[in-house]
């Protein structure tokens, strides 16, 4: 049990930036029990009217300017401090891989698809 969280692409754009199907998506990124990462994540769910009070298996359209904002929270260290149950502890080794999946999704965005981000616990 605990934290796991996906970046995945769409080749479609959904009809709206939170809460659609991902039922067609492939993985891009994954991550365990990172939960600084996933405080950004519902901060910008929130952001774009997201509705789930749990923020679970809700889905996020990450768009260029989202990756940007990311990008620069991870090199300031600035993902907000976030805990949950069984959610574990950022302790600051995931920059590295976070910012990988900064390069990924702007790779995937320039071959023309959809990233998202999804999250169960």
């Amino acid at each position: 049990m605990g934290l796991d969280m996906y970046a995945c692409t769409l080749r479609s754009q959904p009809a709206s930036p939170v809460d659609f199907d991902g039922k067609d998506a492939t993985e891009l990124h994954y991550w365990r029990k990172h939960p600084n990462l996933h405080g950004w994540m519902e901060r910008l769910y929130r952001e774009k009217g997201g509705a789930d009070d749990r923020f679970n298996c809700a889905n996020l359209q990450v768009t260029p300017e989202d990756i940007d904002r990311l990008e620069a929270a991870i090199r300031a260290n600035a993902l907000p401090e976030t805990e949950g149950f069984f959610f574990g502890i950022s302790d600051g080794s995931e920059i590295e891989d976070d910012l990988q999946f900064v390069v990924k999704a702007r790779e995937a965005v320039a071959a023309g698809l959809t990233v998202f981000y999804t999250s169960w616990w």
